[in-house]
């Protein structure tokens, strides 16, 4: 039997969220359901969320999977992660872009989030979307501009990034994937 939690999305509305180790979104009205994940994907959304945390601002949340990103009624993401501004953050909900989404590549999510996730969250305006590959011990950065997402840097194992959006913060693929 799976227990159900019910989360307020939004007002008056009350959705129930089965506890069942799955992620829920939704695309233009189509329900995706992702499985539960290997440990090598918990393990560098992990190690991320550690170092985006110390280098984050005050005026700024880094969220893991505990917010969704509801640009329309059509459509509800859940990213690995994701940055936005405090502000902006409802309980359970943002209706404003994140100032970053990031998404941990796994065999059954690769093709979702390199294809469809990049899409939306580029229609969307999502100002950075950043892909990290455990397998490959890969990080590839985006960033949004007047024509699309534009890659800004694509770092390999034990190489840095010197991110400066949404904040200044280094970061090795190495140190995120081991």
């Amino acid at each position: 039997m799976i227990s159900e939690q019910t989360v307020e999305r939004r007002p008056g509305i009350a959705v129930p969220v089965p506890r069942d180790g799955r992620r829920y979104e939704v695309v233009d009205g189509r329900l995706l359901v992702t499985g539960a994940q290997p440990p090598a994907h918990h393990a560098a959304v992990v190690a991320l969320m550690i170092q985006l945390k110390h280098a984050c601002p005050p005026d700024l949340l880094v969220s893991v999977g505990s917010l969704d990103f509801r640009p329309t009624r059509a459509i509800s993401l859940r990213p690995d992660l994701l940055v936005c501004n405090r502000t902006d953050a409802g309980p359970h909900l943002l209706t404003t872009p994140p100032l970053l989404a990031v998404e941990v590549l796994s065999p059954s999510t690769r093709t979702t989030d390199i294809v469809l996730k990049r899409t939306l969250y580029e229609r969307h305006r999502v100002q950075s979307y950043w892909l990290l590959d455990p397998t490959h011990h890969e990080l590839t950065v985006l960033q949004l501009t007047d024509t699309g997402y534009t890659c800004q840097a694509a770092i390999q194992a034990a190489e840095t990034f010197h991110a400066t959006h949404p904040f200044p913060v280094t970061l090795s693929p190495a140190t995120l994937t081991a």
